[in-house]
């Protein structure tokens, strides 16, 4: 990156972030610097999706809410303006640069250096932007363990269900319960001494024991064994400010990837009188990572099935592995149910609602529709199959009770449709900012039929017809019947330019 492109990052960086608040409140410190080549995708791994929100915002998402404070500071690197922009500013979060990637203690060094001016931290917790399945409440119950513990810093662990042979994650090295004298441990067994990273693992001599120095006894452990660890570090933690930024400096790349390994401070804190605990999830979900689409994939399969669980016994889902429902809607119906049950909705296969739609008692939306934007849907209305609503952010559509909205129908924009209204299938209605459309009660159209920026009054039939930017009115006959409206047509355009093969 020239100087000119690093000044204007670190311009738009700065634009960005916020202030902390400097009262002794947690800090997040969360690592979104690497672009994940194993993804293989121009994208950062850290702006793919998980259930509809890219994973860094996920997590930074559950750790405002966790760790209850907004103090975050986030360190990009590779695509970082991207992943800024996308992630946002916020009033308490800061944006950190990390030009080369050289492991994750060099990212918190990083992280680290944006802190220097406060003065009043006590705890910071660290965590990968790729765990966009980690919740608040896991977050939460870490900050609890942490700040009722004496240790200067917590990890957050898993516990291998699979196979040992297919566990790639780093290994939490406990004390065992005799040292390589043969001797009682005593109340040191069972401690955290280290992390050990699987490749540094597999390159261990076969037949040499792995040796290490735990409040000054010796510890023995074979390669096999320590292969056979199920506890493994989820790449979360806890850690005392002071304590972090004293030690992060001791971090060598003496291991097989030449990195800086932030799990390298465990064995630092040891050595210096620092203890170091560990909490395991109980749902080990909540701590993946991914590297590889198969993952990223996995993780959404999950946000989906725990959805589906949420909403399963309050609203009807035809299909529990094919549906999109936005964790705002989500919220919605959830609260709908607490304060006005039964609710009555109808989900179909395949159909997907987006963040800012929001529904109403007996709505039903059948398989392959989409609604996207800002959509509210009222009591007892039908949309058919594979129907599209969707506004621009600064546009509302707004469609009233009992509606119906049939099949393959298209509308966007800023409209508004009153009650007992049916659009029947083949029609288009759109509506701008400067001529938003307007549909009365009881009105029907049909037929192929385009309608855009205009105002149909209560009781009309139209049908047949493309309407721009006019007003029809409802005008009663002699006969009392209501003048219907059929095959309006504006006037061609561009037939000189026609002529017969």
């Amino acid at each position: 990156m020239e100087n000119g492109e690093n000044e204007q990052l670190a311009e738009k960086l700065q634009t960005l972030s916020g202030t902390l608040i400097n009262d002794g409140s947690p800090v997040a410190a969360i690592l979104a610097a690497g672009h994940g080549k194993r993804i293989k995708s121009d994208r950062s791994k850290m702006l793919h999706e998980i259930w509809g929100v890219p994973t860094v915002l996920r997590v930074a998402n559950a750790a405002s809410i966790g760790l209850e404070t907004q103090n975050q500071v986030i360190v990009v690197g590779i695509k970082a303006r991207e992943v800024a922009e996308k992630t946002g500013k916020a009033t308490n979060r800061l944006f950190v640069y990390q030009k080369e990637q050289k492991g994750t203690g060099d990212a918190v060094r990083v992280a680290l250096s944006g802190l220097s001016s406060y003065q009043n931290l006590h705890d910071i917790y660290i965590l990968p932007g790729d765990m966009g399945l980690i919740t608040p409440e896991v977050i939460h119950q870490l900050k609890t363990e942490f700040e009722k513990s004496k240790h200067g810093m917590m990890i957050l662990t898993g516990n291998f269900s699979g196979d040992t042979l297919e566990n790639t994650y780093g290994r939490i090295l406990r004390v065992p319960e005799f040292d390589a004298e043969e001797k009682p441990s005593g109340v040191d067994r069972g401690k955290v001494i280290e992390i050990k990273e699987h490749k540094d693992i597999l390159a261990l001599p076969d037949g040499k024991d792995y040796k290490i120095t735990y409040n000054k006894r010796l510890y023995c452990f074979q390669k096999s064994e320590l292969l056979k660890i199920r506890e493994y570090n989820a790449g979360v933690y806890a850690v005392n400010y002071q304590n972090l930024s004293n030690f992060i400096s001791c971090l060598t790349p003496d291991n097989v990837q030449g990195e800086l390994y932030l799990t390298d401070i465990i064995s630092i804190f040891n050595h210096n009188g620092i203890s170091v605990g560990a909490y395991t999830v109980t749902d080990n979900s909540a701590v993946i990572g991914f590297n590889v689409k198969s993952v990223l994939r996995e993780m959404g399969n999950i946000a989906r099935r725990k959805v589906w669980k949420q909403l399963r016994d309050i609203i009807f889902i035809e299909d529990e592995d094919d549906f999109f429902i936005a964790d705002e809607v989500v919220r919605q119906i959830l609260e709908l149910d607490l304060k006005q049950p039964p609710l009555d909705i109808e989900i179909g296969k395949g159909v997907y609602l987006g963040k800012n739609v929001q529904l109403s008692h007996g709505v039903s939306i059948r398989s392959g529709s989409t609604l996207n934007g800002n959509i509210v849907i009222g009591k007892g209305t039908l949309i058919h199959e594979r129907v599209s609503l969707s506004t621009y952010a600064n546009q509302v559509m707004v469609i009233g009770k009992n509606c119906i909205i049939m099949r393959g129908d298209m509308l966007k924009g800023n409209i508004r449709i009153g009650d007992n209204t049916s659009i029947e299938s083949s029609v288009i209605v759109t509506g701008s900012d400067e001529f938003p459309t307007v549909i009365g009660n009881n009105v029907t159209i049909k037929g192929t039929t385009y309608i855009f920026g205009s105002v149909i009054e209560d009781d009309l039939f139209i049908e047949h017809s493309v309407i721009k930017c006019k007003k029809v009115e409802r005008t009663v006959r002699k006969d009392g019947t209501i003048q219907s409206v059929r095959w309006v047509m504006p006037p061609p355009q561009g037939l000189d330019i026609i002529s017969s093969v």
